[in-house]
């Protein structure tokens, strides 16, 4: 069985858990819709990324 050769520090142990917080989900505002969405990811009302059409973009019943 593993067994830790010396206690570990609050700072060490701190430092490693640096990178649990919990942060809001980020968002952008869109140029062409003003609209938020993702960083990264297709505009899904206009189907456009990095200003190219990727997807088709149904009409609205």
């Amino acid at each position: 069985m593993a067994v830790p050769k010396s206690k570990v520090t609050k700072s060490k142990r701190d430092m490693r858990r640096a990178h649990d917080a919990i942060r809001s989900d980020a968002y952008i505002e869109d140029k062409d819709t003003g609209e938020l969405r993702r960083p990264h990811h297709i505009d899904l009302k206009t189907g456009m990324y990095k200003g190219r059409q990727v997807l088709k973009v149904k009409d609205a019943i």
